[in-house]
Parts: structure tokens; C-alpha cells; sequence
């Protein structure tokens, strides 16, 4: 999922981004690279605002800008787990009963800022009837985009504490 962003230069000398998909979602760098590194977290809150309050997320647009944000493939998964349940009209509650598990630990899925696991969120499909599947796509068959910056790392390891480093992780495993 690739939402299409706005960049302007704001008043105070900053590169204000705004996204189209998204009337209220809006942040800024100080310069476009700057801008751009900010984009997906303000994309994950306001998917984030969006689910709190029971809204449809809306799809990617395929209107013409120079820039776009890629989601996350955890915040996409997410978003999929949520579509999924308002189709099926299931809520958080009946989810939780179905996966034995307390209604936080559903909540904390729903997250977009939080760490869920790939085993948790396939149990909830699983719960619902449905199937996670994951692709891989070649870059060089997608449109041709300029080059955004390159994310931090911390950004692209959903799946640790926002605290914790690759090596940590590795560390963690080995213990008993």
C-alpha cells in the first residue's frame, strides 16, 4: 500500500507534509528527506485514529504526486485484519472470545504502533476463517518513483520493542 503525500514549504522554513487519502493527517522535516523519514508514522497514527474510531480506512489513491509512503507490511497486515472484521461484522469483543484471549491483547493488535507478532495476527485471521498470506514483489516492477530515504532501522523491525536493537533480539533467542 503506497499513499500518495504532498510537499510544500511551510512559513517557518520546513517541508510541511500532507496526505490527500487523509485530510487530517500532517507532518513536517526540515527538509524533503527529512519530511519524508516522518511520513509513515504519521500515516500509522492516523490509520491508528481511524480504527479507534471505527471508520473506513480509505485505499490508496492513484492520484499523480512525486511522492508516496509506503505502509509498513505489519501496519498492512492490520489494516487487513480490521477490513476483515468489519466485513464479517466482528468486533473486537467477540474476536477476543473466539481466540480465548483478553479484549487489551486485541486492542494492542489493532495498534499501529504496536509490535504485534506474524503468529497473532494469523490466529486472528485463522479465528475469522481466513488465511494471511504474504507475496514479495519486485521493486523494479512497481512504478518508477523517485527515491525516498532510506527508513531507520528501529522503523522496519515491527516486530521488536521500539527499545531493543537486531543484536538484543538474537541475544534474547539464544537464552533459555
Amino acid at each position: 500500500m503506497d499513499y500518495p503525500v504532498k510537499l510544500e514549504r511551510d512559513d517557518n522554513d520546513t517541508i510541511l507534509v500532507s496526505f490527500p487519502d487523509f485530510a487530517e493527517a500532517h507532518t513536517y522535516g526540515d527538509s524533503v528527506d527529512d519530511a519524508l523519514m516522518h511520513a509513515p508514522d504519521a500515516l500509522a497514527t492516523v490509520i491508528d485514529a481511524y480504527i479507534k474510531d471505527r471508520r473506513d480506512i480509505p485505499s490508496p489513491s492513484a492520484r499523480a504526486t512525486t511522492h508516496r509512503v509506503t505502509v509498513p507490511a505489519l501496519v498492512e497486515a492490520k489494516i487487513r485484519l480490521y477490513e476483515t472484521m468489519r466485513e464479517a461484522k466482528i468486533g473486537k469483543s467477540e474476536l477476543a472470545k473466539r481466540l480465548d484471549w483478553h479484549l487489551p491483547q486485541v486492542d494492542r493488535l489493532l495498534a499501529m504502533t504496536h509490535g504485534s507478532k506474524l503468529e497473532q495476527l494469523e490466529s486472528a485471521f485463522r479465528a475469522m476463517g481466513k488465511r494471511l498470506v504474504i507475496d514479495v514483489e519486485d521493486l523494479t516492477a512497481r512504478r518508477v518513483r523517485p527515491k525516498s530515504p532510506p527508513r531507520q532501522r528501529r522503523h522496519n523491525s515491527a516486530s521488536l520493542p521500539r527499545h531493543a536493537t537486531p543484536d538484543r533480539r538474537r541475544r534474547r533467542k539464544r537464552q533459555p
